[in-house]
């Protein structure tokens, strides 16, 4: 029980870690990406039936294209993990993807796990009209 909540303690802690920009790489990538849209509100949780695709943002981001917005996460932890050739695997007990929920990440050729990463909060992008 001990181990249990020191494991929670911990990722809590991480959770409640400030957010650190990506590489520089990795932001000029997600700018390009992000390129005539303007930020909204930021959200805990999105709904998965509605995500259509994903990219990964080497080091930065992962983009969840959902109908015309883009949703942007980066990651609470571990978004030094993150690399365009994973495959995201996410485990919920919902149709909702939240900023509770933990991204493994695996390699494509060998199907083993190569991270994970703490979601943070979703920030929703739209077009500007």
């Amino acid at each position: 029980m001990l181990r249990s909540f020191s494991f929670l303690a911990g990722t809590l802690l991480l959770a409640a870690a400030p957010v650190v920009a990506g590489t520089p790489e990795g932001e000029a990538k997600l700018a390009e990406a992000l390129e005539g849209r303007i930020a909204g509100e930021p959200v805990d949780c999105i709904n998965l039936r509605t995500v259509r695709s994903s990219e990964v943002i080497k080091d930065t981001a992962i983009i969840y294209k959902s109908g015309a917005t883009l949703y942007v996460n980066r990651p609470a932890a571990g978004a030094e993990s993150l690399d365009k050739w994973d495959v995201l695997v996410t485990r919920t007990l919902s149709s909702r993807l939240c900023d509770v929920d933990v991204v493994y990440l695996r390699d494509r050729g060998t199907n083993m796990q190569t991270g994970f990463v703490l979601l943070g909060d979703f920030v929703p992008y739209r077009r500007v009209d």
